[in-house]
């Protein structure tokens, strides 16, 4: 890795964020860009066409630089201590985000938080429409908690899937650093334990050509729900890290994602390295 981005607004979290994001970019001597990506109130404020746009339109300015300015305060606090550039999302920031994030190796976000109200508005749906859309390895950050960039205890949702395959690879960095791998699977086959022993061998086969050498220990996900049984599973297994694909379709220009993608981001108790 050798381009980091992450995706900077005004709450508390996002100076967690890119604490996380900047010790990445240290630990493999990358770039690291900070996006400020948060709409401007007057359009995140649908009453003010009603109530009248020339009374409201000075407190939404204000409003709008008090956002602005304490998301470029956590910035530069950090920016004595290493490579990292702000990179303001202007007047159109999911756009700004997008296209710096096609050109980034790992993009850094945080878990969307509905009751965090220091935010400020995000663009719709923008955790998952960046993964889709922008198809690059991203690192989302839990909405509480601290974490480290290595991980050594490391997670990984497996099925036969393109997104699962890009998502393995993504994650030979952190991979060829951890001391425990575990691969979680539900095989299609539920019946059939050799399904289990040959996902295991392939896999274990795949990482150890790629300079993976840890444990590496098969699970078999119980028959709950995916998402939730993964979790458990992260828990019991004390993992650092996650690593999935992400699947999802566009929709009357919006983004669906699958039920196991949409839950994991809704519930997640550890990072999650997706990708689509």
């Amino acid at each position: 890795m050798k381009s980091l981005l992450v995706h900077l607004d005004a709450s508390p979290r996002a100076a967690v964020r890119l604490g996380l994001a900047q010790a990445l970019a240290r630990h493999h001597q990358a770039e690291l860009a900070a996006v400020y990506g948060v709409l401007a109130s007057l359009l995140a404020t649908p009453w003010v066409a009603s109530e009248g746009v020339t009374y409201a339109m000075p407190a939404l300015l204000d409003l709008d630089r008090e956002l602005r300015d304490r998301a470029r305060q956590a910035c530069d606090q950090l920016a004595s201590s290493g490579n990292l550039r702000w990179i303001d999302g202007g007047e159109a920031p999911y756009h700004t985000v997008l296209q710096h994030a096609l050109m980034s190796d790992l993009v850094v976000l945080g878990q969307p938080d509905k009751h965090d109200t220091a935010t400020g508005p995000l663009p719709p749906d923008l955790v998952p429409s960046l993964i889709i859309d922008s198809g690059r390895p991203t690192l989302v950050v839990p909405k509480s908690g601290n974490y480290e960039p290595v991980a050594s205890r490391v997670l990984i949702a497996w099925k036969h899937t393109r997104e699962a395959c890009r998502a393995l690879t993504a994650a030979l960095p952190w991979l060829r650093q951890a001391k425990v791998v575990n691969v979680a699977s539900r095989p299609d086959d539920a019946d059939d334990p050799a399904v289990d022993f040959d996902q295991g061998n392939s896999i274990e086969h795949w990482l150890r050509l790629h300079g993976v050498t840890c444990v590496i220990d098969l699970h078999r996900l119980g028959p709950g729900e995916v998402g939730q049984e993964l979790m458990w599973l992260a828990k019991d297994t004390e993992s650092e890290l996650l690593v999935m694909g992400c699947y999802g379709h566009s929709r009357a220009r919006e983004w669906v994602l699958g039920g196991v993608s949409r839950w994991v981001l809704q519930g997640m108790t550890l990072p999650v390295l997706m990708v689509h």
